[in-house]
């Protein structure tokens, strides 16, 4: 495989491009339930996760994250004494289209707040963590938060997760 910044970069647009077609059936989350259907995050986190959806006409990774500035800083927070370890999962991107910082991932069975660290980069981020049946044990992350960590949005990354 080429691993050229040009090589990259358009990967990640026709990724993004094609993400930017999906149907609204997809952007909802499990089973094409639409994202007004799915539960609030809790309210400690919700500030802090939530965000609102990308412009209909967005193409670039710029476009689809939208979350702010002060919610990056916020989502930056260490580990917290009451934490447990959950395990390991290696992630791909989400669903560019479903904004906010959040995880779908086997490794929980309940929608809670949690925690992402990428070793590679020892970045971490506070995260809405959802449910994910799946086989494999893979996990997906969105496009806000695995910016946040400097993870390679092309890549496999291996994250370790947290929960509350």
């Amino acid at each position: 495989m080429i691993e050229t910044p040009f090589f990259k970069a358009v990967a990640l647009l026709a990724l993004l491009g094609g993400c930017a077609e999906m149907t609204g059936g997809m952007r909802g989350g499990p089973a094409g339930a639409p994202a007004s259907d799915r539960p609030a995050p809790p309210e400690e986190i919700a500030a802090i996760v939530a965000a609102p959806p990308p412009p209909a006409a967005a193409r670039t990774a710029d476009q689809f994250d939208t979350v702010t500035d002060e919610q990056r800083q916020a989502a930056r927070a260490g580990p917290s004494a009451t934490e447990a370890r959950l395990g390991e999962t290696v992630a791909s991107l989400g669903d560019p289209t479903e904004s906010g910082l959040w995880m779908k991932t086997p490794l929980v069975d309940t929608q809670r707040p949690g925690r992402i660290e990428y070793p590679a980069t020892g970045e971490s981020a506070v995260v809405e963590l959802r449910p994910l049946e799946a086989t494999g044990g893979g996990s997906q992350v969105s496009l806000a938060a695995m910016r946040l960590l400097g993870a390679p949005l092309t890549d496999l990354p291996t994250l370790v997760v947290y929960a509350e």
